[in-house]
């Protein structure tokens, strides 16, 4: 005669061993895999990542936010029901943090922080987080970071390598936090509550954000090309 585990421990057993798989089956790059499996915590942890440490360049904030206010709004949805206030709080927190985190890295490791990685899209974030700097100056510079992937991770660092004073910092990446999460969080919250069954048209919705999200870096690039070939035809102009 066999012996056969109680069903109870059988059934334990089994929901433990599961953990691992459902952890590994978590995609990082999409916004409702990282609701599902960490919710309101794992807004708070991604922004804090993608604002705060170089290595989250990559994390999708702006589609992490839309999402979240989407699955906000009451009623039958595909995903997981989140709580719009702790939504708010989660990335509130996470993104003010972040940034005052990479802003004190910045001061302390100074440009090392950036020359040890040899990733090009974080070179190359580095040199718009610069120019918008120099172009904008802090305040509004800081605070237009916000709304275009990589630049806003970068700039915080770059802020403190570059001496920008801790009170200014402080305002401005307070303000362009609070507008850049809130907004997009309630733009998704309203978004839902109007339009039925908006969850049939989530990916291209979150496509047209990441589209969005990127035309300020690649128009900044544009202008920089503009007058870079400007200034290349114009000392021939003068010999004329």
């Amino acid at each position: 005669m066999t012996a056969h585990a109680p069903p109870s421990i059988t059934g334990d057993l089994a929901h433990v061993l599961a953990q691992p798989t459902a952890a590994l089956a978590v995609n990082v790059l999409d916004a409702s895999s990282l609701l599902a499996a960490f919710g309101a915590l794992g807004i708070a942890v991604v922004l804090f990542a993608e604002t705060g440490l170089l290595i989250g360049f990559f994390l999708p904030g702006d589609s992490l936010l839309f999402t979240a206010g989407l699955l906000s709004r009451s009623g039958a949805h595909s995903g997981p029901h989140l709580d719009l206030t702790q939504v708010l709080a989660a990335a509130v927190t996470g993104a003010l943090v972040g940034a005052q985190c990479g802003y004190v890295l910045g001061r302390r490791g100074g440009r090392a922080l950036l020359t040890r990685s040899r990733n090009k899209r974080l070179h190359e974030g580095a040199a718009r987080a610069e120019e918008l700097l120099d172009r904008y100056g802090h305040a509004r510079a800081i605070v237009l970071a916000r709304f275009v992937p990589v630049v806003r991770t970068v700039l915080n660092p770059l802020a403190g390598a570059l001496g920008v004073p801790p009170r200014t910092f402080a305002v401005w990446q307070t303000t362009g936090g609070l507008v850049w999460t809130a907004g997009l969080i309630l733009a998704g919250y309203a978004l839902g509550s109007v339009v039925p069954d908006v969850d049939r048209y989530l990916l291209p919705i979150v496509g047209l954000i990441v589209v969005l999200s990127l035309l300020p870096l690649a128009l900044e690039l544009l202008r920089s090309r503009r007058a870079a070939a400007a200034g290349a035809t114009s000392p021939r102009a003068d010999t004329d």
